[in-house]
């Protein structure tokens, strides 16, 4: 199966692999002189007459090499000498090395032929050393080749003969105007890493005159092959990944300023909108699915640790969320419920390294926290460097000229250009922000082009994640309307999911909860997003829902909009469940919240089913909701939850099988129970008698924070 792999490398365009080096296929029962007599006929017809642009010389070399052979091949075939069973031993062997070689031969000219000009450029003396190392082979082949054996004509003797010489004087050869193009490519990478733009003569020189890309389109593929070469090679590249992304950031920048935005593509935006972006889009939205692996979670939080600190018992968490909590007066290990020997943190670099691998190789945005150390700078090479960072800065003030003064098919193709960039990356958003790009965008999710308005929205979530731009976004005049208008109205799917991340993003910061509650329209449409949307829908919706839920200030505001029920009609919903019993246990902790939800026919039987069947994160955050539930609504609310079917033998069970905190909340909740039942019988009931954890001195009613990732 040799064969299949190696042509599998040349459609993924990767460099000829190993397998290369094997036989392709078992040879022994066929017309050999015929095969190899087909196979070389087939390669001289595809490449005598093709112009390489890059590796001439050495591709017409060895064209020509093969085109001896095929002379041999044919006279063979035609005459009785060609089968197999005249052959001696020495000439099958050598003609099966001879296969191996013009299978060689053939990845490597297709390889020549297919891979984009940049690439080529870049890879020239790799590629020429490819050439060097077959025309090493062919001439020792040619020096073991039983010439006397095959009965050749004096005429073909000479040209085999001619062939050896030949392969015996041949040397390493790198084109020297190939190598003066390279060098220049990178001068101009040079250039950018010293801060400044290359002279634009030189630019135009470069791209239109020598490589002869005259563009868009052009320019985009260059872009496109050089994108699928470090995710092929998974970060076994040369040059090294952070370089390419130099490389392609520059030839960005040159698509833009060299042939700005051409009719054709503002026509594709227009005519099909959705065709040509869907793909990156669907895959930019993946990443919200991305399973974050659990040892890179901080137990605390559950999000992605972008700063792990180890405390005395060894233990892993974030730097915010352990100080946060120790800041709260507790003592205590939380994973473990240890007593602390002291408050000192310690870095865990090794971890935050691993996580930064994990980061750059799953396109995950990873912004370390300002008071961060400097253990990540050992994978400075897989980050962008200062050459890749300025020029998209210089690329972003020219997307930014075209979202101010462009047309509006000039304004949609911008803006689908700073998505990208503002893809991953704190120093492209901040860049992007500070260049002014808030206010256009702005007006942008107004636009009636679906594409346009989508992109738009895309690019305020991406902005979004970095800390600063928060305030940008929300100090912009009629921003925050502008996003909750396309989330409650927004032209595609796609650009109404986007919107409900992008606030679940800004309500990160804890004063801007309130204001995007009280923003008209906005938590009437979270809580409609979570009845009605698609699964990736519903989750940005309950996410967001939740982040509101935690400012104690926005629980009757939630509760007019009819989020309670919207809420308990989606604890049903696998996909959501636990985020929704999350905010639940956040609303009920308001008397206002408990009564709302005590309205709810099923929110207590979708809490204990959840108890019953859900995801242990799912079951902490249902006892967590019961809980404050009974506690806050009081006599009433207790007894309701206490006459529920089951629900002694389902703390029993989480008693004994549920998590730590799971296991603290059920032993608070009998607890709660108990002293019900006790109240109840001083006048003359009784109870079933629920047992409970006396060691557990914890707070309780804590609530597992929701962990999703954002765009």
């Amino acid at each position: 199966m040799a064969s299949a792999a190696i042509f599998s490398s040349v459609r993924r365009r990767r460099s000829p692999s190993l397998e290369a080096f094997l036989v392709p296929v078992d040879l022994t029962q066929v017309a050999l002189v015929q095969t190899l007599a087909a196979l070389s006929s087939d390669l001289v017809s595809c490449f005598s007459d093709h112009v390489f642009f890059f590796q001439r010389r050495n591709s017409r070399s060895l064209v020509r090499r093969v085109e001896i052979f095929l002379v041999v091949l044919t006279y063979l075939r035609d005459s009785r000498s060609g089968s197999s069973s005249n052959l001696s031993p020495t000439a099958v062997l050598c003609f099966k090395e001879l296969y191996l070689l013009l299978y060689r031969s053939k990845i490597l000219l297709d390889y020549c032929s297919q891979s984009s000009k940049l690439w080529l450029l870049l890879q020239s003396h790799s590629i020429s050393g490819h050439f060097h190392d077959l025309n090493q082979e062919i001439s020792t082949l040619l020096d073991v080749f039983p010439i006397k054996d095959l009965n050749l004509s004096d005429d073909i003797k000479e040209q085999v003969e001619l062939l050896q010489k030949q392969g015996r004087q041949c040397k390493l050869y790198v084109d020297k105007n190939d190598e003066v193009l390279r060098l220049k490519f990178f001068s101009f990478l040079d250039e950018f890493e010293n801060g400044r733009i290359p002279n634009h003569v030189e630019l135009r020189l470069f791209f239109v005159e020598r490589l002869g890309i005259k563009d868009v389109e052009s320019c985009r593929s260059e872009i496109e092959f050089l994108e699928e070469q470090i995710v092929n090679h998974e970060g076994d590249i040369e040059p090294a990944a952070s370089v390419l992304n130099g490389f392609i950031a520059i030839t960005r920048y040159c698509q833009f300023f060299l042939f700005g935005f051409e009719e054709d593509e503002l026509r594709l935006c227009f005519e099909n909108p959705k065709k040509p972006w869907k793909g990156l889009i669907s895959q930019e939205m993946a990443h919200t699915f991305l399973t974050i692996p659990k040892d890179f979670c901080c137990p605390i939080s559950l999000d992605l640790m972008k700063d792990p600190v180890i405390v005395s018992t060894g233990q892993t968490y974030d730097r915010s969320s352990i100080a946060r909590w120790m800041e709260e007066g507790h003592c205590t290990c939380p994973k473990t419920g240890q007593m602390l020997d002291d408050t000192r943190i310690v870095p865990n670099r090794a971890l935050r390294n691993l996580i930064v691998q994990w980061c750059i190789a799953h396109g995950v945005p990873y912004d370390p926290t300002e008071t961060g150390d400097a253990s990540a700078e050992s994978f400075a090479a897989a980050l962008p460097t200062k050459a890749a960072i300025e020029a998209n800065r210089a690329t972003a003030v020219l997307l930014i000229q075209q979202l101010a003064n462009g047309s509006q098919g000039a304004q949609t193709v911008a803006a689908r250009e700073i998505r990208l960039l503002a893809k991953t990356g704190k120093e492209n958003r901040a860049f992007i922000a500070e260049a002014g790009a808030i206010p256009h965008l702005r007006k942008l999710l107004s636009s009636s082009n679906p594409v346009a308005q989508e992109n738009a929205v895309t690019v305020m979530l991406n902005l979004s994640i970095y800390a600063k731009n928060k305030s940008r976004i929300m100090d912009e005049d009629g921003c925050l309307g502008s996003i909750v208008e396309v989330l409650r109205l927004g032209l595609t799917v796609e650009a109404r999911q986007n919107a409900a991340a992008t606030l679940f993003s800004l309500s990160a910061v804890h004063e801007y909860k309130k204001r995007i509650a009280d923003q008209g329209g906005a938590v009437e449409a979270l809580a409609e997003l979570l009845r009605v949307g698609t699964p990736r829908g519903k989750k940005d919706a309950v996410t967001a829902l939740f982040n509101l839920a935690t400012h104690a200030d926005t629980c009757s505001r939630m509760i007019e909009a009819g989020t309670v029920t919207a809420l308990v009609g989606a604890l049903g919903n696998e996909g959501v469940a636990e985020e929704v019993a999350g905010a639940l246990a956040l609303i009920v902790r308001q008397p206002i919240g408990a009564e709302a939800v005590g309205k709810e026919e099923t929110a207590v039987s979708g809490l204990i089913a959840m108890m019953r069947c859900g995801t242990p994160r799912g079951k902490e955050n249902a006892v967590a909701a019961l809980l404050e539930f009974c506690r806050t609504g009081g006599a009433t609310a207790t007894r309701r939850v206490l006459k529920a079917p089951a629900m002694a033998s389902l703390l029993q069970t989480l008693l004994f099988t549920g998590t730590k905190r799971a296991r603290r909340k059920a032993a608070s909740l009998a607890r709660v129970f108990q002293k019900c039942e006790n109240a109840a019988s001083r006048f003359g009931g009784s109870g079933v008698g629920y047992p409970f954890a006396s060691n557990s001195t914890t707070n309780d009613a804590s609530v597992v924070p929701m962990s999703i990732s954002v765009l």
